[in-house]
Parts: structure tokens; sequence; C-alpha cells
């Protein structure tokens, strides 16, 4: 699988949804396979919260593959072989696209709290200029999870020609008070940590030893990606081996793990970029600009496929499965599975071999 990682800089200006105006900017982005001669073969993936354009393969002296790896390649869900895959980094994120951290044009200091808030609108909106600017203006089908479905159907309503194929997993149509609560868990804990500095940090203060308000928040975000039967079977009441019972801070092992994966997290992940695109989740809705979410499905022209998790306890099935009835009953082209599944919202990275074979099917059907 040929894979090639560009940035692309634009100075032209990005109108966003709150008025505000970003310019210049650019976007770090990955590609996969080959484009053929009339640019028909093209597949959008669009990132969750914590991705970034590294979708599959890896980077020379990774151990670690890309976060889509399993779907994405030749032969595989999404083939590489027959299909010109690319993979973009939202706006406001940390991994090379424009963001809180990068420098506020035309000084060399950061942006920080100064930067617009981002919507899923806006993120897009910078996509589709990304597209443009490569000579490609209709794609055979855009595919993401969870923060990636909002950019996926927000496509679908925002610009219904642009895309054959709708392809979204584990979303929603507009973000509900359960997971916007979990989000707050974060927010809080990041702007309440003394080393956050309200935002005026340096741009390496955390690499070695991490926030501790990121790690925090991402705990809680943590434990709404998980159900609590991949819970019971990954850890039980499993205790850790040298931590004491009858020591006040012995752990459990499902404690251990928390401990070990968001520490980590807070190492690479900036914060202001965590709070960014946490906002942006908050305020996904998908009838904002239209008169109802009616009128907004009622755009979508393009062959769609839901896909939900039954075990899912950030964004619900019964959210996905109401996109499904109000497409159904508008006699728009539109699937809907729901996969049987323990590993709850996460299944839409852990679990592909559940439903890797009907995005094949779509894709080249």
């Amino acid at each position: 699988m040929k894979i090639e990682t560009k940035i692309e800089r634009f100075t032209t200006p990005l109108y966003m949804e709150s008025g505000r105006i970003l310019e210049p900017y650019q976007i770090a982005y990955e590609t996969y396979g080959e484009l053929n001669r009339d640019a028909s073969n093209v597949i959008l993936i669009c990132h969750a919260l914590s991705g970034s354009h590294h979708a599959s393969g890896l980077y020379e002296g990774d151990k670690k593959a890309g976060w889509w790896d399993g779907l994405i390649g030749d032969g595989k869900g999404i083939d590489t072989k027959k299909f010109f895959v690319i993979s973009t980094n939202v706006i406001g994120s940390c991994f090379g696209t424009t963001g809180p951290m990068s420098n506020n044009y035309p000084s060399d200091i950061p942006y920080r709290l100064k930067f617009p808030v981002v919507t899923i609108k806006d993120m897009i909106k910078a996509q589709k200029q990304l597209l443009s600017r490569l000579g490609i203006y209709r794609v055979k089908a855009i595919v993401g999870g969870s923060m990636g479905g909002m950019q996926a159907l927000q496509f679908a309503v925002d610009y219904p020609n642009f895309s054959e194929k709708i392809i979204a997993l584990a979303t929603t149509y507009a973000t509900q008070p359960w997971a916007i609560a979990f989000n707050k868990v974060a927010m809080e804990a990041i702007r309440r940590d003394p080393r956050f500095k309200n935002g005026q940090y340096g741009k390496d203060d955390f690499k070695e030893r991490g926030l501790d308000g990121l790690a925090i928040g991402r705990i809680a975000g943590h434990i709404s990606y998980l159900s609590p039967d991949s819970m019971d079977m990954k850890f039980g009441r499993n205790y850790v081996n040298n931590d004491g019972l009858f020591e006040l801070f012995g752990r459990y092992e499902v404690e251990r793990y928390m401990e070990y994966n968001t520490d980590n997290f807070s190492r690479m992940f900036d914060p202001l970029s965590y709070l960014y695109i946490i906002k942006a989740i908050n305020t996904f809705n998908l009838s904002r600009g239209y008169d109802s979410l009616y009128d907004a499905i009622l755009r979508i022209k393009a062959e769609t496929t839901l896909i939900s998790f039954n075990s899912d306890y950030l964004f619900f099935p019964k959210e996905m499965e109401h996109i499904y009835n109000m497409m159904s009953r508008n006699g728009q082209r539109v699937k809907y599975h729901n996969i049987d599944s323990s590993y709850g919202h996460d299944a839409f990275l852990v679990e592909l071999r559940k439903f890797d074979h009907i995005i094949k099917k779509e894709l080249e059907g």
C-alpha cells in the first residue's frame, strides 16, 4: 500500500460558523493507494476526537499502526488496491493542522484561547477546500466513526451532491446531554489544573509528565467509550498483584489500566486542542442552519449506511435509528445495521470483523 503524508497550506480565508475568519491555515493529511484517471475512486476518511490523519499503515520506527489500520489497506474493507483514500487532520487538532497552539499570523505567538471556536461544519468546510485544491470535486464515499461520523453526516447535509455514499458509524444527529456531561468532566479537570495556566503553558510543557487535568478528563471519556460487559471481560474484579488490598491507594486492574492509558494520552495530546474539539462535539447538531432536523435530513442525496453498536453508551443506537427512520419515511436510500457488540462505543475501532464486510460491500456494490 502506497502511503504519503503531506501538509497543504492555504492563504485564502476560512469563514467559520461563528463569524470568525481563520487565515492562513494548513491541513495535514495522508493518502493511500492511487488516484484513477477520472478521480472517481476517492474515499474520504474522517477521524474521531483523539484521532489524526494517520489512519493506516506504519511510519518508519513506529510500533503502532494507524487507528483504522485493520480496515484500510490492500484487500481490506476499504481496499487501497481499488480506492484512493484520503484521511485529513481536522481544524483545531494538534497533529499538523492549524489549531490553538499554532502561531497567530503574522506574529510568532500561539493563538491559545484566542483561537476561534471550531464546529463540525468548519471541519468539513476546510476538508472540502483541501479536496478542491487537490482537484477533487466529488468523492466515491465519506466514512467516519464517532466525531468522524458527525463529519460524514454533515457533509451529506451541507453538500448533498459531493459524495456518492455516506457511511457513518457510532454517531448521532445531535450530541445529547449525557455525552456533553462526560465532556464537562474533561473540560473542568483541564481548566482547574494549575499547570494549565489558563492556556498560557509552553508548547512542550507536558511531553514528559503530561497534564494531570487532561489525564483525569480522559478517564471520564474512556469510561464512556467502554461498556460494563467489556470491563467485566477485560478486568473482572482482579486486583493489582503488588498492591495491598488494604492500602488506601491500592488498585484494581481497571484502575491501573485507566491510569496507564490516560497518562500516556496526556503526554501526546495538546489540552487546548482537546478543549476545542470537545466543544465542537458538544455543539454538533445537524439541524443548525436549517428549519428542522427533518429539513436537514431531507437534503441528503447520497446512499447512506448507518452502523451502530448495541452496547454504545455514548451515542446510543436509538439516535442513529432515528436518522434511519426519518430517511426511510422520506424514501431516501438508507441502510441501518445495529451490531451486536460488548465493546461499547469503541467497537468501531476494535471489532472491525463485525462490520468491515458491510463497508466493503457498500463501497464495491
